[in-house]
C-alpha cells in the first residue's frame, strides 16, 4: 500500500521521524470531497515513491491527535519537512493542484 494509514500511536514515528517530506491527508468517513480525493492521492503516492511519504488519518478515530494539530474541518492536507510542517491546504483550497504544488515545494526546500 502506498498511502500509510497512520494513527495517534504511529504519527511520530511515521510522520515526525520521517527522512523524506511527508503529506498528510487528513480525511473523515462522511466526507464527500476527501473520499472522491482518496483515488487521486493514492496516484500522486505512486507518483512521488521514495522521495515523498503520502498517509492518511482518519479524524474521526483520532480526535485528539486532530485537535493538537489545530484542524478545524476535513480535507485537510498537512505537508512535513524534517517533522515540521511546511504548509497546510483545507476545505476549499485542496485540489489534485494544490497538493502537488505544496509537495513539489518540499522537495525543493
Amino acid at each position: 500500500m502506498r498511502v500509510i494509514e497512520v494513527d495517534k500511536e504511529s504519527f511520530d514515528s511515521v510522520v515526525l521521524q520521517s527522512e523524506i517530506p511527508v503529506v498528510v491527508d487528513l480525511w473523515g468517513p462522511k466526507c464527500g470531497p476527501c473520499l472522491a480525493l482518496l483515488p487521486q492521492v493514492e496516484e500522486l503516492a505512486k507518483e512521488y515513491e521514495g522521495r515523498v511519504a503520502f498517509c492518511k488519518l482518519n479524524v474521526a478515530e483520532n480526535r485528539r491527535l486532530v485537535i493538537s494539530l489545530k484542524v478545524m474541518g476535513v480535507p485537510t492536507f498537512l505537508f512535513y519537512k524534517a517533522g515540521e510542517i511546511a504548509s497546510r491546504i483545507t476545505g476549499g483550497e485542496v485540489t489534485l493542484e494544490s497538493i502537488r504544488e505544496n509537495t513539489e515545494k518540499l522537495l525543493q526546500a
